[in-house]
């Protein structure tokens, strides 16, 4: 019977500090981010590449990112806490492997995108210890794509730009 009243005693016990314990912890993705920022501006993505409309694909890829994973609304500059600018640096397609005709099998598509977020200070949100920060960060991104196999530069684009929009609004949240 005493055993049975310490064991009582003890999960009572138990119980408490766990209550107690969990009082602080909050569940969800607001504790990714920075609370003091609520809304983020998201100008037109500027493509340095002569291909058409990368720019604006990009654009649309980060913002639906940031609307998805993260706390923050997407407005216009007036009304954001933030700005979050990005620029297609380069952007380029390559032949990885080809047939005995010389025909290209597999192709690599890769974009290189420098991406800064400024406060209203004009103060970078980005802080990366193991990147070098001077303007902004440099990220990059590839995709291949087998012509053959009905694939086209556009779907790898695609593929290219899904990845690198999940990579930047990576780069929003908090270090640990």
């Amino acid at each position: 019977m005493a055993f049975d009243k310490r064991l009582s005693i003890a999960f009572v016990c138990l119980l408490g500090l766990t209550v107690l314990g969990c009082t602080g912890y909050q569940y969800g993705n607001q504790n990714l981010f920075r609370p003091d920022i609520r809304t983020v501006h998201v100008p037109i993505v500027h493509s340095e590449s002569f291909r058409r409309g990368l720019g604006e694909r990009l654009t649309e890829a980060i913002v639906k990112e940031i609307e998805l994973r993260t706390p923050y609304k997407v407005v216009d500059a007036r009304q954001a806490d933030s700005i979050f600018q990005a620029r297609i640096v380069d952007e380029h397609k390559r032949v990885i492997a080809e047939n005995q005709f010389d025909e290209a099998r597999d192709i690599e598509s890769q974009m290189i995108v420098e991406v800064s977020w400024l406060d209203r200070q004009g103060q970078q949100l980005i802080q990366r210890s193991e990147i070098p920060i001077d303007e902004g960060i440099f990220i990059t991104q590839s995709a291949s794509f087998v012509p053959e196999g009905g694939q086209s530069l556009v779907t790898a684009q695609q593929e290219v730009m899904q990845k690198l929009s999940s990579q930047i609004v990576a780069q929003m949240e908090l270090p640990w």
